[in-house]
């Protein structure tokens, strides 16, 4: 099933040369090198939590809870635009919402309306706690905007807490698409302090919490867009930052020339992660389905 329009379909993973592999990666890297000078300059005012705005219409207030069944939440309005549909973004480890700035700004200028952001403390000991802490952030929001779906964007860590959400906690009731930016669904042999951090620890391949995102996930409704790059040094090996399940609906977007901190600010890839969110394509009564993209 073709997920993303404009990317055309690849029918394998070529490798690259050589040559061209060390030159895109020494670009790359002095990309990330520009791109980690420009967060930490912006760093400090992601640090707290983002108000929340008074929306139009706002339903009766309740108590927010985690959903684990089918939405409770008021249903979306009628005629309501896909524009209407809140997009969640959850940042990565030792990070905040101010990875989103560019990102944000891209979807808000093309019509998004409802933009939220979480920060989990980073000395979030357990990803399934972080997990929570979405479920009854989403439902909030849905409550907030009258909406019954949002849709996730997810980096690197964020988005391993977002599809332990969708396919654990019952989070795919609330969850149209989830985007994810390098986020090690596989587990990543190179996780620094990986031994000190009980959380990071849940992300080398083969732990217990790797292992619980195989179990079967019959029914799950979220569809999966996942961007990796082959030149991301934080997914090892970097066909890790694939969804592979036979139970997802899933297509994976190979990534040309950038590494991990650039996926979250590229333009072409925020005009992927764009057309991603806008994808019309029907979930209910259709086979889950695999697929390879590729953006440059």
């Amino acid at each position: 099933m073709k997920v993303l329009p404009f990317l055309s379909l690849l029918p394998r993973l070529p490798r690259l040369p050589g040559p061209r592999l060390s030159t895109a990666l020494l670009g790359a890297t002095v990309l990330e090198l520009v791109v980690l000078t420009g967060h930490l300059a912006t760093y400090p005012f992601g640090l707290t939590q983002e108000r929340a705005p008074q929306e139009r219409h706002t339903p009766e207030r309740r108590t927010p809870g985690l959903s684990t069944g089918p939405p409770t939440c008021p249903p979306t309005l009628p005629g309501s635009p896909a524009a209407e549909r809140p997009v969640v973004l959850l940042h990565g480890f030792i990070d905040n919402r101010s990875v989103f700035v560019l990102l944000r700004r891209a979807l808000a200028r093309h019509g998004r309306r409802h933009l939220a952001s979480l920060n989990y403390s980073p000395l979030t000991r357990d990803l399934r706690t972080a997990a929570e802490l979405l479920g009854r952030h989403v439902e909030e929001i849905c409550a907030r905007t009258g909406q019954r779906e949002v849709d996730i964007v997810g980096h690197s860590l964020g988005g391993l807490i977002a599809r332990y959400y969708v396919q654990r906690l019952g989070g795919d009731h609330r969850v149209r698409t989830l985007v994810t930016l390098g986020t090690p669904h596989g587990g990543t042999a190179v996780a620094p302090g990986a031994g000190l951090h009980p959380i990071v620890r849940q992300m080398r391949g083969g732990s217990p919490l790797i292992e619980e995102m195989r179990l079967p996930a019959p029914g799950c409704r979220t569809r999966f867009v996942s961007f990796w790059s082959e030149l991301d040094q934080v997914m090892v090996p970097v066909g890790t930052a694939c969804v592979d399940h036979p139970d997802l609906d899933a297509v994976n977007v190979r990534v040309s020339g950038i590494g991990h901190l650039a996926l979250p600010v590229h333009p072409a890839v925020a005009a992927a992660v764009r057309e991603a969110l806008e994808s019309q394509e029907a979930r209910e009564g259709t086979a889950p389905s695999s697929g390879t993209s590729s953006v440059a």
